[in-house]
């Protein structure tokens, strides 16, 4: 048997003590980012959207993004998605991008400005790759922005991954497609998806 000095029981205990806070720390800096949006969520506090950055995407007075829940948008940019959407859709990336302004425009007009309240839902993540908040969207006056893009056409349901209201969102593309509304409606010098 080896025998444990006061050196050795002193470097050990320091060596702990160091690999605590170190991890105490980096759990703190992972944790930080969400209070601010968890203590808003909870309280029912607002935030102002600056930016519509797309149909489907914010920017939030504090700088962060948010990436609305359930719901999608047509491409506006070139990017990899819009290659993606254009081969699967059938469309040429032209319209796709002018769908994607409409849609875009269409929310910038009740969203931009405007005063709103994030909610996570509980079968998703925080965050998607890009570092964007995944959250419900509601105006002061309750309105559910992701709700409200898809019930007036500007949207399609999301798919790919489970959220809550799925089956609401899904009602709502129905509704919308049978009665022609937004992109789902004729849009001059386009022929789009049906």
């Amino acid at each position: 048997m080896f025998k444990l000095t006061g050196k050795i029981i002193s470097s050990i205990f320091t060596l702990g003590l160091i690999i605590l806070l170190v991890g105490f720390f980096i759990v703190k800096k992972f944790t930080d980012s969400d209070k601010v949006f968890d203590k808003n969520e909870k309280s029912g506090n607002y935030i102002t959207v600056i930016r519509v950055v797309d149909g489907d995407t914010f920017e939030l007075e504090n700088k962060e993004r948010v990436r609305l829940l359930g719901i999608d948008t047509p491409e506006k940019y070139e990017s990899k998605k819009l290659d993606k959407d254009a081969e699967s859709s059938g469309m040429d990336k032209k319209t796709i991008k002018k769908l994607g302004q409409l849609a875009s425009d269409y929310v910038k007009g009740f969203v931009e400005g405007n005063k709103v309240r994030l909610e996570r839902d509980p079968t998703n993540e925080d965050k998607d790759r890009y570092g964007r908040l995944l959250r419900y969207v509601y105006l002061e006056d309750g309105t559910c922005v992701n709700a409200k893009i898809v019930q007036d056409g500007y949207a399609q349901v999301y798919e790919s991954f489970p959220i809550t209201k799925m089956d609401e969102f899904r009602k709502l593309q129905r509704e919308a497609r049978e009665n022609n509304r937004g992109l789902w409606g004729p849009v001059e010098g386009l022929k789009q998806f049906k």
